[in-house]
């Protein structure tokens, strides 16, 4: 009896174990999840100039660069990005709480309290959004909030141009008209 108790353990045991299969992917992201970047940074601010002319200011208190096949840049504690016109103007101006930039497909996700601000005072409020940089489009299948001096306009999914100001709500829930002066 006793020797059957062990022989049905070890049975179990070694079906629990013949049965266990990992997936590929899943320990590839983990052990990618657990490569330290090539390099990192605090408190960074970054310009890019063309033509000896400032075009954007990017500071965020952390920056982590990771290499491999499909290199990126994070920015686990948030960003704020500023996007200037040929006058030194500020044109558009981003902020979110996570940011990271997929360096081969031109591609920044923002994620979590994202606003955007155009030269028109306007106001984008979503939680993700993308900034493709091949083609200079912005856009979001999130919830977006558009305040604007007139309305607020509620609605899921956005597409843009890069300085927000050429939009459109792919669905809009509501329109609120304000008053003129009014704020909310």
């Amino acid at each position: 009896m006793h020797q059957l108790r062990y022989a049905t353990f070890f049975l179990a045991l070694t079906l629990v174990l013949l049965s266990c299969e990992n997936d590929l992917q899943e320990v590839q992201s983990y052990s990618r999840a657990k490569t330290p970047p090539i390099q990192s940074g605090r408190d960074i601010e970054l310009q890019y100039n063309d033509s000896a002319q400032l075009k954007v200011k990017l500071k965020a208190p952390q920056i982590d660069e990771y290499g491999g096949n499909a290199p990126y840049t994070e920015m686990p504690k948030g960003v704020a990005v500023q996007f200037y016109d040929d006058s030194l103007k500020v044109n558009t101006s981003l902020t979110a709480n996570y940011a990271i930039r997929k360096e081969r497909e031109r591609i920044m996700e923002a994620k979590n309290n994202v606003i955007v601000v155009n030269a028109k005072g306007e106001r984008l409020n979503t939680e993700h959004l993308v900034w493709d940089g091949a083609k200079r489009r912005i856009y979001t299948k999130a919830q977006v909030r558009i305040t604007t001096a007139e309305q607020i306009t509620i609605g899921t999914g956005l597409d843009s141009d890069e300085s927000f100001t050429d939009y459109t709500i792919e669905n809009v829930e509501s329109i609120l008209t304000l008053k003129e002066g009014e704020e909310l």
